[in-house]
């Protein structure tokens, strides 16, 4: 269970990643693009998938 909720945090964090990128505007051709609400969203969706990798892999077995 462990590993599950440290692959499901690295995935959720390069989404959260990938959407900050498109709302600043590095990455193009998506109506997310140039958009303040993802500007917002994506760090603090990179940043919850950041805690759930954090969280799994300090738990203890």
């Amino acid at each position: 269970m462990r590993i599950a909720i440290g692959v499901l945090g690295v995935i959720v964090a390069l989404f959260g990643l990938l959407f900050a990128l498109q709302g600043f505007g590095f990455v193009g051709g998506s109506p997310m693009s140039n958009t303040t609400t993802w500007s917002i969203l994506g760090p603090l969706i990179a940043l919850v998938g950041v805690a759930l990798t954090v969280g799994a892999v300090r738990r203890k077995p």
